[in-house]
């Protein structure tokens, strides 16, 4: 399971690496911090940079490889199991729902060292806690590095603690990703 999460000056970042997501067994999922009304054109935007299927994750959808899954706004992003998702509603984290915490943390209770994080761009400390408990289980944690990221908090917030593994430009990470798969 590979997953991005990301604020403030994370999109352009993505709609960049899209193109070269890497196909294998594996699923990616993006949590981003959005708005709801204009969550229609976030799917379609993606879809137009990939080959591989786009989709906003409904409550008990299943698990499929080669596709790009968003957190809809709303709702925290939950792993039920490794090969279903859950919706949660409950109190924002970070001010915020979906939250890349709740994600993560969901992420290393049930994916645990096949899970790879990414930590990108944003404002407030989201993510950070979630990266630190990735490590912990054993998957793979990236930050962007600060001076490459549009808003730099984010990231900072994830050095801070040491929750990351590897810090790296927005350029390099689909090509760490592509070697890590293969």
């Amino acid at each position: 399971m590979i997953i991005f999460g990301g604020s403030a000056g994370s999109l352009d970042v993505l709609l960049k690496m899209l193109p070269h997501f890497p196909r294998g067994d594996v699923a990616y999922v993006v949590v981003l911090h959005r708005r709801a009304d204009v969550d229609h054109l976030l799917q379609a935007l993606f879809q137009k940079r990939t080959t591989l299927e786009v989709v906003e994750v409904e409550d008990k959808e299943v698990i499929d490889r080669n596709t790009i899954y968003l957190a809809p706004p709303g709702y925290h992003l939950l792993f039920e199991s490794r090969r279903e998702f859950a919706l949660d509603s409950s109190e924002k984290i970070h001010f915020s729902r979906p939250s890349i915490d709740a994600t993560f943390e969901s992420a290393s209770e049930v994916f645990a060292e096949k899970t790879i994080a990414i930590l990108l761009s944003g404002a407030n400390a989201d993510g950070a806690q979630g990266l630190l408990q990735v490590r912990r289980a054993g998957g793979i944690t990236i930050a962007q590095d600060p001076t490459d990221a549009e808003v730099s908090y984010m990231p900072e917030q994830a050095i801070a603690i040491n929750a990351q593994m590897h810090i790296l430009k927005s350029d390099e990470i689909a090509s760490f990703l592509t070697n890590v798969l293969r």
